[in-house]
């Protein structure tokens, strides 16, 4: 039996709870919504640093167990408060090593709460497969540095490979690194040849999880201006992590601390972290890495699920869900992308799979002040919560749900610092055309499914049935005109529409 036990609640969801007991932090998650990709509900940590010292001393030390237990008292009245439907708690590095590691197992017990205690594969595993959740195409290495370990693992096809778990935590790196110059360098370099991983990465990307890289990702992309607060998908060369470790070496902790979304607790191992990085990118071979916003808890999440649940596309299904949560009718959106598909079948699947998830979330402004829909369509796009997209993806949605909702046909700053011309012009369309099916069905069923628009030859056609042909009416006449203008095309209305 699966170890999540989803009791379904009023609505057929459940909700689901991971305290994740990791080297550096104590984390409670909660979850609920789609199975492929739930949204998080609430989400805590505690910079616990159980994993600090225990090199040297092999054991947790004391206030580092008295942050746990007070973080673990108080994740599991959370948990209880929330209703979760099940409590899922893990343990990994730290306290599989610790000598005291039963200790704190104990007490989570006192508390109610049964800790796994996951092996080095296990938490491999776990990492690999949340890279692989948020990033079904992944092809290379996934390494998620923890406080006490890295955990490295082969991801491609869609599938979690060869894996292994090394000492190399981000709390041991001042260790190895006081031993002298080179130190870290040759010891890295001797772990991965011992474990037959030298060379692993060649040619392959390095996809980034844990705290500690996210933290050096995020001090990047304050320091470039870049554009997009959003880290997931975020790149970083050698080179980039190299002029990082100068940086870091001027730039005072006080400057670091105001910087947006940079935890605190992490400014202490920004430096380790990315010497680390640098060294490790160089003997796997690996010339770029890729943020992750996923890691260990969502493969937790991931591995649970049948195969045809995990094949499921993440972007569509997270644009469906907030689709029903904030549009007016849930089935409008797949109904919409049916209905404009004929005029973009030139386009390849990558682009008509942003379109679908455009056409998805084209009802989700109506609640906003008029005023401020086009605004509020370029948010969603932009700052949302989605995976498996990139920044020219995103940029593309939010031109067609901002054209979509009244905004024209203008790009607005910063799509076009994300996206090129041609795309955004091509999103421009999918937004003129959404707003046409919009406009013409009320955002309801019926009206979508007795009309249709097509191009012949030179003139896009809406047809509805004979005794529908009210519904061309001035307003959709006018953005029908529109739509046709921006194809190149004349506009016409035959009421000769008949179901296939």
């Amino acid at each position: 039996m699966s170890l999540f036990f989803r009791k379904p609640s009023a609505e057929g969801r459940a909700r689901t709870a991971i305290i994740d007991i990791g080297s550096n932090s104590i984390r409670l998650v909660v979850y609920e919504g789609p199975a492929r990709l739930p949204a998080t509900l609430f989400n805590e940590k505690v910079m616990a640093g159980l994993g600090r010292g225990l090199a040297e001393t092999g054991a947790i030390s004391a206030e580092g167990m008295a942050i746990a237990k007070a973080s673990l008292a108080r994740f599991a009245m959370l948990a209880k408060a929330m209703e979760v439907d099940e409590t899922r708690t893990v343990a990994t590095a730290a306290v599989r090593d610790a000598s005291n590691g039963p200790e704190l197992l104990a007490i989570a017990k006192e508390l109610g709460l049964s800790v796994e205690l996951l092996p080095g594969e296990a938490e491999a595993t776990a990492s690999g497969l949340g890279v692989l959740s948020a990033i079904p195409d992944a092809d290379g290495i996934v390494g998620d540095l923890g406080g006490g370990s890295l955990e490295l693992v082969r991801v491609s096809n869609g599938e979690v490979g060869e894996r292994v778990s090394f000492p190399l935590g981000v709390l041991r790196i001042a260790a190895i690194r006081a031993k002298g110059k080179g130190a870290l360098d040759r010891h890295v370099h001797r772990t991965l040849a011992d474990a037959g991983w030298l060379g692993a990465g060649t040619a392959l990307p390095l996809y980034l999880v844990g705290g500690s890289w996210r933290a050096l990702a995020r001090l990047d992309m304050h320091q470039t201006a870049y554009p997009l607060p959003v880290i997931h998908g975020y790149g970083l060369s050698i080179e980039t992590i190299e002029r990082l470790i100068r940086q870091l070496g001027t730039l005072p902790k006080a400057k670091l601390r105001t910087i947006p979304n940079l935890s605190g607790g992490r400014i202490a191992t920004l430096d380790d972290a990315a010497r680390l990085l640098t060294v490790l990118m160089k003997h796997l071979g690996s010339e770029t890495a890729i943020t992750s916003a996923f890691g260990l808890r969502e493969g937790l999440l991931h591995e649970r699920l049948d195969p045809a649940t995990r094949a499921l596309d993440p972007l569509i299904v997270a644009a469906r869900e907030e689709g029903r949560r904030l549009g007016r009718f849930a089935e409008h959106g797949d109904l919409l992308d049916t209905w404009i598909a004929p005029l973009f079948g030139h386009e390849d699947a990558g682009l008509a799979r942003l379109r679908h998830a455009a056409c998805l979330l084209a009802d989700v402004g109506w609640l906003a002040n008029p005023e401020f829909r086009a605004e509020r369509g370029i948010e969603i796009a932009l700052h949302g919560n989605w995976v498996a997209i990139d920044a020219d993806g995103r940029a593309m949605l939010a031109q067609a749900l901002f054209t979509c909702f009244g905004g024209g046909t203008e790009s607005p700053d910063p799509l076009a610092r994300l996206a090129s011309p041609e795309r955004l012009e091509a999103a421009a369309r999918w937004g003129l055309a959404m707003r046409l099916g919009q406009r013409l069905s009320g955002g309801v069923a019926g009206p979508l499914k007795r009309t249709a628009i097509t191009r012949d030859g030179d003139r896009l056609t809406l047809r509805t049935e004979r005794k529908q042909a009210a519904l061309y009416g001035d307003a959709v006449e006018r953005r029908h005109k529109a739509l046709a203008g921006a194809l190149g095309l004349t506009h016409a209305h035959v009421p000769d529409f008949e179901k296939a």
